[in-house]
């Protein structure tokens, strides 16, 4: 134990008080692991430790906490301007942990933290959006969008994944789509979209796999749109069996163009964007991740 690399866990504030998290932080150090804990309580936090975590000199960053938390920690890892950029690790302790769950970090959470630790660091794409918000796993847009984004902290605490669908239902009132043009290489597309997904991750809102053959190192960015046709069986379908679905449009591109004349907003790794124009770009093997060895997105 005493040979595993230093490392710096960045804890989002809602898990503070976790108390299997406290006593295998212990064991660890008992061990003779060197962890630093930080936690945050306001947007910037994350990048001020990374800072520190340089200063430190960690070879690893760890991002404890749900999509969100995710995002923030590769985000400022990928804007880093040092030559030595700490490898990020990947502790799910949020709401729904759809990154960590598609790539196969292990439930268990001695496991998931020496995985975090000392596992293999593999080079990922990360996307860049508008030259400056970042996600790592997907960007989605549309009715679920609206729904995510509206999901109240209590349902999602209680019921977990299962609280999107459930306040989904619950806000049939606001079912409709969004009019725009995307464009990336060699695709082209038109008109009304309920649900869209830029994936390079698979899945989002709580296990929806958007983009299922997405790949996290193939320079790649996956791309589905839902239709707004027939929008009843369009959703139903799109929360239940997309692959069966006549209203899906899919493409393959290292960079998406979307425009939409009334605005719309996209939701980055759990952070709202909105506008009237999106520019996706990917940055091949942008950041190292620690990851299993059979982790499924990996090429």
């Amino acid at each position: 134990m005493a040979a595993y690399p230093d490392s710096l866990l960045i804890l989002n504030g809602k898990s503070a008080g976790n108390d299997l998290l406290r006593e295998a932080i212990t064991q660890l150090r008992n061990d003779g692991v060197q962890i630093h804990v930080r936690v945050t309580w306001e947007k910037g936090d994350a990048a001020r430790y990374i800072d520190e975590a340089c200063r430190l000199g960690v070879e690893t960053v760890i991002a404890g906490g749900g999509d969100g938390t995710v995002n923030e920690i590769a985000s400022a890892l990928v804007s880093l301007n040092h030559p030595r950029r700490p490898a990020l690790g990947l502790l799910p302790l949020g709401t729904a942990n759809d990154f960590a769950t598609s790539v196969g970090i292990p439930d268990d959470l001695d496991k998931a933290l020496q995985l975090a630790i000392a596992g293999k660091a593999v080079a990922v794409d990360i996307a860049r959006v508008n030259d400056e918000t970042c996600f790592i796993n997907m960007a989605t847009g549309g009715f679920g969008t609206r729904i995510t984004s509206e999901t109240p902290e209590k349902l999602k605490a209680a019921l977990g994944g299962v609280s999107y669908l459930l306040h989904g239902l619950m806000r049939m009132d606001t079912l409709k789509p969004d009019r725009c043009e995307i464009t990336g290489d060699n695709f082209h597309w038109q008109g009304d979209a309920l649900v869209i997904g830029i994936g390079n991750g698979r899945q989002a809102g709580g296990g929806q796999q958007l983009c299922p053959d997405a790949l996290i190192n193939d320079g790649l960015l996956q791309l589905r749109i839902f239709t707004g046709e027939e929008l009843l069986p369009a959703l139903y379908t799109t929360l239940t069996k997309p692959e069966e679905s006549p209203n899906i449009m899919d493409g393959v591109s290292a960079w998406f163009e979307i425009k939409a004349p009334h605005g719309m907003t996209f939701n980055l790794d759990g952070e709202p964007l909105s506008g009237e124009h999106f520019r996706i770009d990917l940055l091949p093997g942008a950041l190292a991740c620690r990851l299993p060895p059979d982790c499924p997105l990996l090429k």
